[in-house]
């Protein structure tokens, strides 16, 4: 079994509201953007409305487990209601561009001087690069769902999921088409 430092809930609630703020809370997020692009801004007003009102408040003296877990439910809660409202207004060719949108995001996302050094280090030396993207990982990913990792060698990285987090959680099977 490979150690992995454990994340801290402070970390991991932070994590999550970046996720809500990057991708649904503000006007310029892939969503709201993805949905003025398609359908308008009156589109945007709309899904907003609809997104805040299953959004929990954080008390600010919760602890931090409790403020990561409430967190956590709201971007599920935000991830189901952009699917949703985009599938409802755009059918499933909206979701297929959907998803689009997001794979590229994300590919601009890590599209950074970081990446061009580990494309060097990979050049030089493919598993030591290997080795610093699985450890990177196998931390990063800690705020997603609690796994561990059984392998972590220098060409394969396994992930023990034994119940994935956002399953827990009723229709959430299309926040899987990302990840």
């Amino acid at each position: 079994m490979a150690m992995v430092k454990e994340m801290p809930y402070s970390e991991k609630y932070t994590i999550v509201q970046d996720h809500n703020r990057q991708n649904y809370i503000e006007h310029e997020a892939l969503v709201p953007a993805f949905i003025e692009k398609h359908l308008g801004k009156p589109a945007v007003a709309d899904f907003q409305k609809v997104c805040q009102e299953g959004v929990k408040p954080i008390p600010e003296e919760a602890s931090p487990q409790e403020k990561y877990e409430i967190a956590y439910s709201n971007w599920i809660w935000m991830g189901r209601c952009a699917f949703g409202f985009i599938r409802e207004r755009m059918g499933e060719e909206g979701i297929k561009q959907f998803v689009r949108a997001e794979v590229d995001a994300l590919k601009h996302e890590n599209a950074s001087p970081a990446l061009l050094m580990l494309k060097l280090v990979r050049a030089i030396s493919p598993g030591l690069a290997f080795t610093m993207v699985a450890k990177q990982t196998t931390y990063k990913l800690q705020w997603l769902s609690p796994y561990s990792v059984p392998e972590l060698t220098r060409h394969r990285t396994v992930f023990d999921i034994p119940r994935c987090k956002i399953l827990d959680f009723s229709d959430s099977d299309d926040l899987c088409l990302i990840g």
